[in-house]
C-alpha cells in the first residue's frame, strides 16, 4: 500500500495487523481519486473508519488542507500514527480514537465542515445511512461536499439521502463505491 500522488507520492504505508481491517487497494484508491478529482484546493477531509489512514493521507497529499482520521481500534490508531509520521506533516492530521457516532458529535461542536468524506466501515457493521444522516443533521458538510462510501458488492444504498444525491456507483469485484454530493436545499445537480 502506498501514497499514489501528490506531495507524499511513493511513500509506503503500513496496514493494520490482523484480519479485522480490510484496506482499500491501491487500484480502488486511485480510481476513487480519479472520480472525485485528482487534486484539491484546500478543504477538510473526514475519514470516519480510517483503518490505516490511507484515504485521508492520500487526500492531504493531493491538496486537502487537513484530514480527520477516526477509528475505534487501538491497533488501527497505532497504524495511523505510524503512517501519518511518514508524511512529516503531522499538523495536517487529527487522529481521534472513538466510534463514528461520538466522533461526529465531537466534530460538530468545533463547527468544522468537510469537503471530502470517506465512509468505509467494516462490512458486517454497516451504518452508512445513519452516518450520512448525522453528517447532515449536525451541519458537518460544506456545500457540494463529496461523500465516498465503500461497501460490499451485495449492499445497496439509496440514490438520495435527504440532501445528499448519488453521482456515481462503481463496482470493483467484491467492492462497490457510491459517490454522493451534498446539495443545499433548493439546488439541483448540475
Amino acid at each position: 500500500m502506498r501514497i499514489i500522488a501528490g506531495e507524499f507520492k511513493g511513500r509506503k504505508l503500513k496496514s493494520v495487523p490482523g484480519q479485522n481491517t480490510r484496506p482499500t487497494t491501491d487500484k480502488i484508491k486511485e480510481s476513487i481519486f480519479n472520480i472525485i478529482g485528482p487534486y484539491f484546493e484546500g478543504g477538510d477531509c473526514l475519514d470516519l473508519y480510517s483503518g490505516s489512514g490511507a484515504l485521508g493521507i492520500e487526500a492531504v497529499s493531493r491538496g486537502a488542507e487537513k484530514a480527520y482520521l477516526i477509528d475505534r481500534s487501538r491497533q488501527a490508531i497505532q497504524t495511523i500514527q505510524t503512517n501519518v509520521a511518514l508524511t512529516k506533516n503531522e499538523d495536517k492530521f487529527e487522529i481521534i480514537k472513538t466510534t463514528s457516532a461520538l466522533a461526529l458529535e465531537k466534530l460538530s461542536q468545533s463547527k468544522i465542515k468537510f469537503k471530502i468524506i470517506f465512509l468505509d466501515p467494516p462490512y458486517a457493521k454497516q451504518r452508512i445511512l445513519q452516518d450520512i444522516q448525522d453528517l447532515q443533521k449536525l451541519d458537518l458538510l460544506e456545500k457540494n461536499a463529496i461523500i465516498v462510501c465503500e461497501v460490499d458488492k451485495h449492499t445497496s444504498l439509496d440514490k438520495n439521502i435527504n440532501q445528499v444525491s448519488l453521482l456515481k456507483k462503481v463496482n470493483y469485484g467484491n467492492t462497490t463505491c457510491y459517490f454522493y454530493e451534498y446539495m443545499l436545499e433548493g439546488e439541483g445537480n448540475y
